[in-house]
């Protein structure tokens, strides 16, 4: 059974950063695509960073691109969301996600079977 479970989030200030981290256990890390996505109050869940099996594509929201970047290290089964220039808007649960994908250089945006529980992020002075 595949499983997820995000850290790092946290209150930081506007202009801030933060680091999540989610750890992947089961399934066969080498063959998810993985994402991070985030969902706030009374919106809808979007898709804000994801990174293809072999880590070479990376495809990000407008919302976020230049500010945050998506990594992964097959070694130690994590994926991770360097986020930087925070803003209020970014307030949110962010969920990680993985998915089989047998295409190597695909960062798909939908079909994901496995989610994390979620973290709170909270950009506020």
């Amino acid at each position: 059974q595949v499983q997820l479970v995000e850290s790092g989030g946290g209150l930081v200030q506007p202009g801030g950063s933060l680091r999540l981290s989610c750890v992947v256990s089961g399934g066969t890390f080498g063959t998810f695509a993985l994402a991070w996505a985030r969902q706030a109050p009374g919106k809808e869940r979007e898709f804000v960073a994801v990174i293809s099996r072999g880590g070479t594509v990376r495809n990000y929201a407008d919302s976020v691109r230049g500010r945050f970047a998506i990594s992964r290290d097959n070694a130690k089964n994590t994926v991770s969301l360097q986020m930087n220039n925070l803003e209020a808007e970014d307030t949110a649960v962010y969920y990680c996600a993985a998915r089989s994908n047998t295409v190597a250089g695909a960062v798909p945006t939908s079909g994901y079977a496995y989610w994390g529980p979620g973290t709170q992020v909270t950009v506020s002075s």
